[in-house]
């Protein structure tokens, strides 16, 4: 199984910030076209006590949330067919929706970036990341919910 290949590589699989929050209610939603990254993503965050939904575009992406608010983060590519993780955060900024968006790439420039932090993206992570630093931002994202910070 994945995680436990994960655990040989001494990859945290438990909140490393213990105490912090009850996770268990947070919902998030990993859209990612790459289908390896899409379930390493979403296995590293259920054995972390998060609720976790994957779909491999944007389009399917947004039919998701259409179907079930519920989600407060949302973890997005910033290339993948049918509607860039950009398109994504624009949709959730228009329709007025409370999700936290994170975004990944293997490449961002200046002005995407600049454009995502304009449209509200909570971080931008740049592929290849650890999933330490995914864990912590999500967390972090996640306590904030909980006691009702907006970030």
């Amino acid at each position: 199984m994945l995680v436990n290949y994960l655990a040989s590589l001494d990859v945290p699989l438990l909140d490393p910030f213990p105490g912090r929050c009850e996770v268990g209610s947070i919902k998030i939603l990993v859209v990612e076209d790459d289908e390896g990254s899409r379930e390493l993503l979403s296995e590293v965050l259920t054995a972390n006590g998060y609720l976790v939904a994957s779909v491999a575009n944007g389009l399917a992406a947004r039919d998701e949330l259409s179907r079930d608010g519920g989600y407060e983060i949302v973890i997005a590519d910033l290339r993948m067919p049918n509607g860039s993780g950009l398109d994504l955060l624009r949709d959730l900024r228009t329709g007025k929706r409370t999700q936290d968006l994170i975004l990944m790439s293997s490449f961002m420039s200046g002005a995407e970036k600049r454009q995502a932090m304009d449209l509200g993206a909570k971080a931008l992570l740049e592929k290849p990341f650890k999933l330490s630093e995914l864990l912590s931002v999500v967390g972090d994202l996640a306590e904030r919910r909980v006691v009702g910070i907006k970030a």
